[in-house]
């Protein structure tokens, strides 16, 4: 069975914009993971430095 060109023109756009939607996505999380690592680095390193300001008293 042979398709009408407008649509698989249709296909091929939609099936672009599906891709284009999942690679957005997974830079998305892959920001927000570097983000979350950042925070929780940050959070790590305020932990240590109460735990040793405990100490020095």
């Amino acid at each position: 069975m042979k398709h009408s060109r407008t649509e698989v023109g249709r296909w091929r756009m939609q099936r672009q914009a599906s891709r284009r939607k999942t690679r957005w996505l997974e830079a998305q999380s892959r920001r927000n993971m570097r983000i979350h690592s950042i925070r929780k680095c940050l959070v790590k390193r305020q932990h240590h430095a109460l735990v040793f300001a405990f100490y020095d008293i």
